[in-house]
This record gives structure tokens, C-alpha cells and sequence, in this order.
């Protein structure tokens, strides 16, 4: 009979009341979603996202950093990021709760696809020409009121580079006349300082497995690092696809810097 390394067996133990903690995180959601959200104010729903996304980062062992908090304004705007990982989305909530556009896949995902039903995301079929137009409709109406995030890549990356942005989204930005500001994420290992892959939600990986990766490593730092509108060329602002690329060279140029 072989004996299990006493180090390895307190690792599985440790992991498999991380993961019961999860699950009973998650289900706490689905009963705020149920029970509190149909009849609490915006400002109350705010409060209820931005804490139960702290509380998640926390037992995925991540730190949240922000740098140039100070420039993100209280009225509705259109936030352009690059897009690592599913974490992503609980990141910015856990600094200022918005609104989202996904891609459409994310909807058929069991209970945490709901949860992003339920938080007012939008799903946006990838390649459908049609259907971009019928989200930006949809986008206009919100950022009357409230702020969208949008992840113009496409896709999810290992967050290293930067692929260029589609363009369709930022029309609703131009429409409604609001001002677009990006954003860059980062993950980095915490023990090397250096950007790490470990949360890249990437090729046929499914949601279990992302979360089982980083549970392993669980020693992860984000940073999200803000950037304001250009306002040296004004002439340029109704043009979506120069805010497309301008938000674009944004971010990547601070990401290889």
C-alpha cells in the first residue's frame, strides 16, 4: 500500500475546503440574485457585487491592485479591456461593478452563466455581423445610465500581447456620446513578480479546469491599470474604429513596457 506524503495530503484537504467554500460562495450569489437583487436599489446591487467579487478573489488567493483609480469617472462611459480570463469580470467588480458584454458561449455555462444573466451581461454572438448590431442597439440604451465594459479582442489571450481590437462595439460609444477609457490586466505569480499564464482561460480549457489551476497555485496578484480618453484629437472622437485602435495601443504599449 503506498502512503501519501503527509505535505501532498494536507495540500488535497486544504484544496477540497477551498473548493466546498467556493461552491457555498456561489450558492450565497444565487440566493443575493433570487432573494435581494429583484428589490434592491442600484447603489445596493452595487455593493452586494463589489462583496461577494472581493470574497471570490479571496479564495482563489488573488490580490486585486488597482493603479489610476482616480480618473474613473462616476458617470456612464464605455471601458474597452484586454481579456485574460473568466477572472477578469470578477476583478473589475471587485473595484467598480458594471456592466458586461460577452461572448455568447458564456451564457450556456452551467449556474455561473445565469449569474451573468442575472447581472444584466450582454451576449454577443462572435462572427455575426447582424447580431453586433442588434448589441450595440442594446449598448446605446444602457450607457444612458450605466457604464458597459467590453472585451474588443474577441477572445481570451495568456495576456502577454495584445490582438487587435473589433471595432463594431465602440459605435455605441459614438452614438451616445460617452467618453471611452481603457483598461489593461495583468496577472503576475506573486513569488517571481513576473506575469503569469496561470489564469488564462485559453484554447479547449474548460471552466472546472481553470479553476482547479488556479486554486493549485493560488499566490496571484491582478492589476488593472486605467488610461483616460484621448482629448488631443478631438476630431477623431466619432470615428470608432481610431477609438478601436487608440484603446488598443493603449494597453499594449504599457504591457510590453
Amino acid at each position: 500500500m503506498k502512503l501519501q506524503h503527509p505535505s501532498n495530503r494536507d495540500a488535497n484537504q486544504s484544496r477540497i475546503v477551498l473548493w466546498l467554500l467556493i461552491w457555498a460562495h456561489v450558492i450565497g450569489g444565487i440566493g443575493t440574485l433570487l432573494i435581494q437583487f429583484p428589490f434592491s436599489a442600484p447603489s445596493v446591487k452595487d455593493v452586494l457585487i463589489k462583496r461577494w467579487s472581493k470574497r471570490l478573489l479571496v479564495l482563489f488567493g488573488i490580490e486585486l491592485k488597482i493603479n489610476n483609480q482616480s480618473i474613473v469617472p462616476d458617470t456612464p462611459y464605455l471601458l474597452a479591456s484586454n481579456h485574460i480570463s473568466w477572472m477578469d469580470i470578477h476583478a473589475i467588480n471587485a473595484f467598480k461593478p458594471i456592466r458586461f458584454v460577452a461572448k455568447s458561449e458564456v451564457e450556456g455555462w452551467p449556474i455561473f452563466g445565469w449569474m451573468a444573466k442575472q447581472l444584466g451581461t450582454v451576449f454577443i454572438q462572435r462572427g455575426n455581423s447582424r447580431h453586433a448590431i442588434e448589441v450595440v442597439g442594446n449598448m446605446i440604451k444602457a450607457l444612458k445610465k450605466e457604464s458597459i465594459c467590453i472585451f474588443p479582442e474577441g477572445t481570451s489571450t495568456d495576456g502577454f500581447a495584445v490582438r487587435p481590437f473589433k471595432a463594431n462595439l465602440f459605435e455605441s460609444a459614438v452614438i451616445s456620446h460617452v467618453p471611452v477609457y481603457s483598461l489593461a490586466i495583468e496577472y503576475f505569480d506573486k513569488k517571481t513578480e513576473l506575469r503569469t499564464e496561470t489564469t488564462a482561460f485559453i484554447g479547449d480549457m474548460g471552466l472546472l479546469e481553470s479553476m482547479a489551476k488556479i486554486l493549485k497555485h493560488r499566490n496571484i496578484r491582478v492589476e488593472l491599470t486605467f488610461f483616460p480618453p484621448s482629448g488631443g484629437s478631438p476630431e477623431f472622437s466619432n470615428d470608432r474604429k481610431w477609438l478601436a485602435l487608440h484603446s488598443q495601443e493603449q494597453i499594449s504599449s504599457y504591457l510590453v513596457l
